[in-house]
């Protein structure tokens, strides 16, 4: 029997939430470098929660710079068994208005310059990533959204871009034309490495821009994004507060063996292995190691 620890990375909309109690700041050090933040840990109709803002407070780090392999080791290193990620999109739907929440089911990664895996030279390792979120964790956010009449739709796919810049109008025609639902910055590789941890994850993406290609609302600035993810923040803290309040005391298997995926993932023989980053390995890969060592 595991107990669930509720993992939630997000923005500082969600320091607060209903129910939090015995809430306090943990610094978590991660071999693989320095998370954006300290975690705040505390607990939540006996469950115990951690909560980590992906830009650090006072939102100091810019996408592409956040360490995403010291954040997962983090929360890994923090006991989390399940994540619900909560980010702001642009919307490539006339039906995905600003306000409405979408629960990802797909992920088209277009970044360039993240560190996307634990694994390289030395231990080998490939996960299975077909189905990047976990329909158990979806389940439940559903369940969260209906139980807070919260306007939201379930499946769409996040195509996650370099940023820290919108896109361009020429961008923006091409990703909706792709048949993409929304477009973030903040999902990729975050996502990925996740699975590699054995964490099941789910995404909740907070709608607050038609991004450019719309012809009411043809370019994005930070003023009108920031309005609408005001007015969505207050959304986003009662979703994630029943979900994990509804959320089972006991840690409930992934339908999509999200938390089994590295049991036959490392390709690389024992005796090939580079010592060095075998112990970085330690928390995210540390039950298949120490179980074929």
């Amino acid at each position: 029997m595991t107990a669930s620890v509720i993992g939630v990375i997000g923005g500082s909309g969600l320091y607060d939430l209903p129910g939090v109690t015995n809430a306090r700041w943990v610094t978590v050090d991660s071999p693989w470098g320095t998370p954006s933040d300290q975690l705040l840990i505390g607990e939540i109709a006996g469950k115990k929660l951690v909560f980590l803002p992906r830009h650090g407070r006072g939102h100091r780090i810019p996408p592409s710079d956040i360490d995403y392999r010291a954040n997962i080791d983090a929360m890994k290193r923090a006991g989390v068994t399940d994540i619900v990620s909560v980010s702001a999109v642009g919307s490539y739907r006339e039906e995905l208005a600003p306000g409405t929440f979408v629960l990802i089911d797909q992920f088209v990664d277009r970044t360039t310059r993240r560190a996307s895996s634990f694994f390289g030279p030395g231990c080998v390792g490939h996960v299975a990533f077909g189905h990047p979120t976990s329909p158990g964790i979806m389940d439940r956010l559903e369940a969260a959204a209906l139980a807070e009449d919260i306007p939201h739709r379930r499946g769409g796919t996040y195509v996650c871009m370099e940023g820290p810049q919108f896109s361009t109008e020429a961008e923006s025609r091409w990703y909706k034309s792709a048949g993409f639902d929304v477009i973030g910055m903040t999902n990729m590789p975050e996502a990925k490495l996740a699975r590699e941890a054995e964490i099941p994850y789910a995404t909740v993406a907070m709608v607050t821009d038609y991004d450019c290609w719309h012809p009411d609302h043809d370019h994005v600035d930070v003023l009108s994004v920031i309005k609408v993810a005001h007015a969505n923040a207050d959304k986003a803290r009662r979703l994630v507060a029943r979900f994990a309040t509804d959320f089972p005391e006991e840690h409930p298997a992934c339908p999509i063996g999200s938390d089994r995926a590295l049991e036959h993932a490392i390709m690389t023989a024992r005796e090939a292995r580079d010592p060095a980053l075998l112990g970085k390995l330690d928390a995210v890969a540390g039950r298949v190691l120490k179980a074929r060592s």
